[in-house]
């Protein structure tokens, strides 16, 4: 006896394996940027949720919703981040998709239209399309405009992106307070220098691309002495501009503490271990910090 499948069967394997490759394809694109763009959203997402009223029933849907806008806040950038630095991400980076071919320019352009276009509407739905846009336009001027191409303005980008992240985070929740907005700018600001980490792990990358980093610029070693020493002001600032006025309990104490010493350890890796890949390790370090300070402000506000 023979059996066969049927042709809308077929056709539905078919239409399940498009969404397995886009999914994987998604992933492949933005899988070392989620700790530094989904993750924060979210937690400062849960941060406006717990200085409410704890409304239970709501947390779901802010996390649902949260989680597919903060995925095309991530997504709109790194296409359009590796489209500008294909070239650069074939000496650093030889995994990306558009390197190993799992994609074309064409698609990821197609990709990436459809993607600000989402998340235009997603930001317009949920009430915070003015740091949507901020975002559009910080992050077409950062991979299109140039602006990566000098260390200042690159920092600058992380800045505005940061804000338009976390004021976005915040606005779908509850509008802005005078509190939220010490705790979105203390991490963003402070992108304008510790930023510059990024920066040690691909100055081979750099200089192919032309482009005028801080270590380019002003040379390797002063810039490790200047990302070191900004660390360490770092964990002055947090503990003087967040945790002092919050009232310092055994909790936030403790988070005060864990956050210090991590900001001691990376800028004592920048100064000992000088290569792309303890650089890289220590600059996800500094996106784990962004993370737990986000974590910190679900507890102390």
């Amino acid at each position: 006896m023979h059996t066969s499948v049927s042709f809308p069967a077929i056709k539905s394997f078919r239409w399940l394996s498009i969404i397995r490759s886009e999914i994987i394809l998604h992933w492949r694109f933005n899988r070392y940027d989620i700790s530094a763009t989904v993750i924060p959203g979210l937690l400062f997402v849960l941060a406006a949720w717990h200085s409410d009223q704890l409304n239970w029933s709501t947390l779901p849907n802010l996390i649902f919703w949260g989680a597919i806008y903060f995925w095309l806040y991530c997504i709109c950038f790194c296409i359009s981040n590796q489209l500008a630095g294909e070239a650069e991400d074939r000496l650093n980076k030889p995994d990306r998709p558009l390197v190993q071919g799992l994609v074309s320019r064409q698609g990821a352009f197609i990709r990436w239209v459809i993607a600000m276009g989402l998340f235009s509407l997603l930001g317009w739905w949920l009430g915070v399309l003015e740091w949507t846009l901020l975002w559009q336009v910080t992050l077409t001027l950062h991979n299109f405009g140039h602006w990566a191409r000098h260390y200042w303005l690159k920092n600058l980008s992380m800045v505005l992106g940061a804000i338009a992240q976390l004021a976005a985070a915040w606005q779908m929740v509850r509008p802005l307070t005078l509190e939220a907005w010490t705790w979105l700018l203390v991490p963003a600001i402070t992108l304008l220098s510790n930023a510059s980490l990024q920066d040690l792990r691909d100055i081979e990358g750099d200089r192919m691309n032309r482009r005028r980093t801080m270590p380019i610029v002003f040379g390797e070693w002063p810039t490790r002495i200047f990302v070191a020493i900004a660390f360490i002001l770092l964990a002055v600032l947090s503990h003087i501009a967040l945790f002092v006025p919050t009232g310092l309990s055994a909790g936030t104490l403790l988070l005060d503490v864990l956050l210090a010493a991590l900001c001691v350890v990376i800028g004592g890796r920048v100064l000992l271990l000088r290569n792309p890949h303890a650089d890289h390790v220590s600059y996800m370090m500094y996106t784990y910090w962004y993370c737990f300070v986000l974590a910190a402000a679900i507890v102390a506000l």
